[in-house]
């Protein structure tokens, strides 16, 4: 390529810059040089998150002369969006655009991938202490002249007698602390502070009384990550911090991941090492909100799924992306951090959780730690909602795992005004059955749209999306309401009653305010993805032989937003008494906490996670049946009998495939209670 054939470009504020193919796409040259421009639509000019301004002028600095004359022609697809979503004069999508030539770029806030809201944080159950480092301060004896030994020896038998119960075996030493032996017993005057691992092992020596040091218990989503800093005396979260998954650019979901590692010669080393900075970010962080540094921890857990697992450990994911979908390792694993690249402490450790299957990572196993299903005689269903839902059933007798692709839908891509949680999103929604009227609340404002001062609070924001539990919400208001019916079919006759229901082609759709509305291909894709989530947990019940749960666990960042009340309606969940259905939060961090500060935790999981039986949903012949069936709301045979006590729902023929009529959860009119 000659260089008449590359154009140079530069981002703000992030002040990456680079020479660029000349009609190279803008998003894709943004992902290139690392710049975090967020996209959820995957390019297809429905999310308007790529949004960007061009800078116009002489830009000495960089020696370039930038002009919007410099980008191609708004595409039609941009002009539509344009059109309908009001977008500004001197604003471009990036990824409707080809570089023409040289450019300044400023990425504003919002369209920025770290400017999302992360809400992941941790919770506040027990957890038996028994870390796997423990300091031990002790004071070693001088060296003799009549009595030769080397430093290392008197120092084990410091800790053998001033610490026996600590010790549980012959006790080795770390390399690494071995070259700072002797200063640091002369600094310390032979008093010195030991991190004593797995009770054998020295990894860190400190002159004097060392107080406290650090773990971290990180999960890794393919969307977020969160680590939750604990001191490793006492258990105590120190801090908890969450940023984006720096991998985002390189895909939104695991399979475009997977595939760019596929496509791209090195594609699965740049996501590698993407990810472990990420890391080093979010446990530095972590270090410092607690008031401390990265030197001070010395132990990490990490869960995550398959994909994330693989690409933190350095291991091309390709195998994941087909059949037979084959883990390079279903164990746990145990290294030294600077074996990831993680610049902590020279004796820190890392112990990732074990993955479950295929589809069903480490963060399952967090999940199935912290929830305990094992543990009951009780029938337990967890559920890690995402761009591939993580399944597990069962109880003490018998435990079956499987995952269904589910797709980004939930969590906001190919929704026509979805975005990820982040100020300015409506996430809760409630329509009048009788007006068609909706109220809202925005994330970042208390105040529901109906209330006095809600323009004002969201004067900084404005209303720029809805998230996935506001998705999940309006969908089971629209059906309540009548809106759609249960084959999710949004009913044009209601536009004679009210101007929000209006019509797009052949299709109609349901406008919430000036900026958000509700399509019938927004109906769909969300149908798609629980109908998938639905054959998934139903497929394990057939395997169990099971015709109800008793408990429902709600896994995740996302399911700790969503109503129990939607997700039943939606078919999202199978028929239980409502208080039986909770969202946990974060199952798989607190199962990394877990493991992070009690070392039996990890002999547990290991032990059971061996016991899981395996389902690959993609080969069994009923998975397509049951997923049929499942488009309907909540479904098309199952009467849902205890949602019925709780919520009035539409009439429904629940007419099997066969065609015969079952007998009708509820008649009557389109209200419920509540």
């Amino acid at each position: 390529m000659s260089q008449t054939d590359e154009v140079k470009i530069v981002f703000t504020p992030s002040g990456r810059q680079g020479q660029v193919a000349k009609g190279t796409n803008l998003l894709q040259a943004a992902r290139q040089l690392g710049v975090d421009v967020d996209s959820v639509c995957g390019g297809r000019a429905m999310c308007g998150r790529c949004q960007v301004n061009v800078g116009e002028g002489s830009f000495a600095k960089h020696g370039i002369d930038s002009t919007s004359a410099n980008l191609s022609e708004p595409s039609a697809s941009e002009a539509r969006y344009a059109e309908k979503r009001k977008l500004a004069a001197d604003r471009r999508l990036a990824c409707q655009c080809s570089i023409e030539g040289d450019l300044v770029i400023d990425v504003p806030a919002e369209s920025q991938v770290h400017n999302q809201l992360v809400r992941k944080a941790a919770d506040n159950r027990t957890i038996t202490l028994n870390p796997p480092v423990r300091l031990c301060f002790i004071e070693v004896r001088e060296p003799d002249m009549h009595e030769p030994s080397g430093d290392l020896r008197r120092i084990i038998e410091a800790l053998e007698t001033q610490w026996a119960d600590r010790v549980t075996g012959a006790i080795t030493c770390d390399t690494h602390v071995l070259r700072q032996l002797q200063p640091v017993l002369r600094k310390g005057k032979w008093q010195i502070t030991v991190a004593l691992r797995g009770g054998n092992q020295i990894i860190a020596v400190w002159p004097g009384l060392k107080e406290r040091i650090l773990g971290a218990a990180v999960d890794v989503g393919s969307t977020t990550m969160s680590a939750h800093i604990c001191d490793m005396n006492s258990g105590e979260v120190l801090a908890s911090t969450g940023i984006m998954n720096p991998q985002i650019r390189f895909g939104e979901d695991l399979m475009s991941r997977v595939s760019y590692g596929l496509m791209n010669p090195g594609g699965a080393d740049e996501m590698t090492k993407a990810v472990q900075e990420g890391l080093q970010q979010l446990i530095q962080g972590g270090a410092e909100q607690a008031g401390m540094t990265a030197e001070d921890v010395m132990e990490v857990v990490l869960v995550g799924n398959p994909v994330m697992h693989h690409l933190l450990l350095g291991i091309d994911p390709i195998e994941l992306g087909g059949a037979p979908f084959a883990l390079a390792v279903d164990t746990s694993t145990e290294l030294r951090a600077d074996e990831i690249n993680l610049a902590l402490h020279k004796g820190s450790r890392v112990y990732v959780l074990p993955c479950i299957a295929g589809h069903v990572g480490a963060d399952a196993a967090g999940v199935v730690l912290a929830e305990a299903p094992q543990t009951s005689d009780k029938i337990s269903l967890l559920v890690d909602v995402g761009t591939n839902a993580e399944i597990v059933l069962g109880n003490q007798d018998r435990m079956l795992a499987a995952s269904s692709p589910t797709g980004p839908a939930f969590e906001g891509a190919q929704i026509s005004s979805g975005q990820r949680a982040a100020p300015g999103a409506i996430e809760r929604i409630r329509i009048d059955a009788e007006t068609l009227e909706p109220r809202f609340a925005v994330i970042g404002s208390d105040i529901w749209s109906d209330q006095d001062g809600f323009d004002e609070a969201i004067k900084d924001t404005g209303i720029t999306g809805i998230c996935g539990s506001g998705i999940i919400e309006v969908l089971g208001e629209m059906y309540l309401a009548g809106i759609i019916s249960e084959d999710g079919v949004i009913d044009g006759t209601l536009a004679e009653k009210t101007d929000r229901i209006t019509e797009e082609g052949r299709t109609f759709s349901y406008r919430i305010s000036d900026t958000v509305s509700v399509t019938q291909n927004d109906v769909r894709a969300i149908q798609l993805a629980k109908a998938a989530l639905h054959a998934g947990f139903k497929l394990l019940m057939d395997k169990m032989e099971v015709p109800r749960v008793d408990r429902v666990v709600l896994a995740g960042a996302f399911g700790t937003h969503i109503d129990p009340k939607y997700a039943m309606v939606l078919g999202m969940v199978p028929d239980c008494q409502l208080d039986n259905v909770v969202a946990a939060g974060n199952s798989a961090g607190a199962g990394a906490r877990m493991a992070l500060l009690n070392m039996d935790k990890r002999a547990e999981i290991e032990s059971v996670v061996r016991d899981i039986e395996k389902i690959e949903t993609a080969v069994e012949p009923s998975f397509q049946d049951h997923f049929v069936r499942a488009m309907a709301m909540p479904h098309k045979t199952d009467p849902y009998e205890e949602l019925s006590k709780a919520v009035v729902l539409p009439f429904r023929s629940l007419k099997d495939n066969a065609g015969e009529a079952a007998t009708p959860s509820r008649s009557g009119r389109r209200r419920r209670r509540g």
